[in-house]
C-alpha cells in the first residue's frame, strides 16, 4: 500500500515548494526593508581563502539620527555542506550562526546570541527536511530541558498541484511553567507554470493577514507588492492595513531598488559597482506624513591576499 502511494505521488510530478521561512523570499529581495539605512557606513571585506571559503569583514556605521557610531567584526567559513558565521560589535554583543548539511534533504542549523544586557542571550536550534514535494521544519528558541520552557515552532508545507502549495505553522510559547500559548498559521503559495510570478498568503490567529505578489517582468526587472491587514480579535473595529509596492532594476554594474507604501514613505537605494571589488551605496527615504527624511551613503570594499591563480582567475598580463 505504501509503495503504491509513493508511486502515485511520484506520478503527480510535484515540485518542492521551498521552506516556510522563504515563503516571501523573492518579495524581500525586491523590497528595501532589509537593505535601507541612514547615515554613513563602510564595509571592508578581505578573502583569506577560496576553498574552503574564509572571509573577514570590518563594518563601520555612523547613523544620521541619535544612534551612536558602531563597529562590527564578522567572519565567515564555509566548505561543502558546512557553514559558520560569527560577528561581534563594539557593545560586546556576539552572534554566531552554523549550518550543517547531513544530506541533500537534511540540514541542521544553530544560532547563538550573547549580550551583556540582561535577557539578551538567545539560543536557537532548528532542523530542515526537504522532501520531493514538501518541506518540514522544527525550531526551538531558548529551550529548557528541565521545565520545557522556551519557544517552539514547527511548520509543514506541501505541494498539492504543480503550481499550488498549502502549509501550516504552529507556534508554542512557554515563558515559564504554568504559562503557555499556542498559535497556528495557515499558508498558501501559488507559483506560475513559467516560474515568473509568485503569490502567497498567510493567515494568523491573532487577526493578521499577509499577502504578497512578486513578478519578474524581464531578465533585469522585478516588481513586488505586499499587503498586511490587522484585525484585533478583541476589537474588530480597530482594523488597519499597510500596502507596499517595490521594484528592483538590475543593470550591468549597478542595482536600483525603489519602494512606496501606504504610510507615506517613499524610499530608494542605489548600489553602484565601479569595479568588482568596490561599490558605492546611496539610500534615501522621505516620510510625507511625518514630514521627515533620511539619507544614507556607504562604500563596500573587497580585497584578497590571494593571487589571481589562487582565486581561480586568469593571471594579470605581463
Amino acid at each position: 500500500m505504501l509503495s503504491r502511494l509513493t508511486a502515485w505521488r511520484a506520478s503527480l510530478d510535484l515540485t518542492n515548494p521551498g521552506t516556510v521561512e522563504n515563503l516571501q523570499k523573492e518579495v524581500k529581495n525586491t523590497h528595501l526593508t532589509n537593505y535601507i539605512f541612514d547615515g554613513a557606513r563602510a564595509d571592508l571585506s578581505k578573502t583569506l581563502s577560496v576553498n574552503p571559503a574564509f572571509q573577514v569583514t570590518h563594518s563601520f556605521a555612523l547613523a544620521q539620527r541619535e544612534s551612536t557610531p558602531s563597529y562590527n567584526f564578522g567572519a565567515v567559513f564555509a566548505r561543502d555542506s558546512f557553514f559558520i558565521q560569527g560577528n561581534a560589535d563594539h557593545d560586546g554583543n556576539v552572534n554566531g550562526r552554523l549550518n550543517q548539511g547531513w544530506s541533500p534533504s537534511n540540514t541542521t542549523k544553530g544560532q547563538l546570541q550573547l549580550s551583556p544586557r540582561a535577557g539578551g542571550n538567545v539560543l536557537q536550534l532548528e532542523h530542515d527536511y526537504q522532501g520531493r514535494d514538501y518541506c518540514l521544519n522544527a525550531r526551538a528558541i531558548n529551550p529548557s530541558p528541565t521545565d520545557l520552557s522556551g519557544v517552539y515552532m514547527a511548520s509543514y508545507i506541501q505541494s498539492v498541484t504543480k503550481n499550488a502549495a498549502l502549509g501550516v505553522e504552529a507556534l508554542y510559547q512557554r515563558p515559564q511553567p504554568g504559562q503557555d500559548d499556542l498559535n497556528i498559521s495557515y499558508l498558501l503559495k501559488y507559483t506560475s507554470s513559467t516560474r515568473d510570478w509568485i503569490a502567497t498568503a498567510q493567515v494568523q490567529p491573532v487577526g493578521i493577514l499577509l499577502a504578497s505578489y512578486w513578478q519578474k517582468l524581464s531578465e533585469k526587472v522585478d516588481v513586488a507588492a505586499e499587503l498586511q491587514v490587522m484585525v484585533p480579535p478583541q476589537n474588530p473595529t480597530r482594523r488597519s492595513a499597510v500596502a507596499t509596492l517595490g521594484a528592483k532594476y538590475e543593470f550591468r554594474m549597478s542595482t536600483f531598488r525603489a519602494q512606496l507604501d501606504s504610510t507615506g514613505k517613499v524610499s530608494a537605494l542605489l548600489e553602484q559597482r565601479f569595479a568588482p571589488t568596490f561599490a558605492f551605496l546611496f539610500a534615501g527615504e522621505i516620510d510625507h506624513f511625518k514630514n521627515s527624511a533620511k539619507v544614507g551613503v556607504g562604500v563596500m570594499i573587497e580585497s584578497s591576499s590571494l593571487t589571481p591563480e589562487e582565486m581561480g582567475q586568469p593571471p594579470y598580463p605581463a
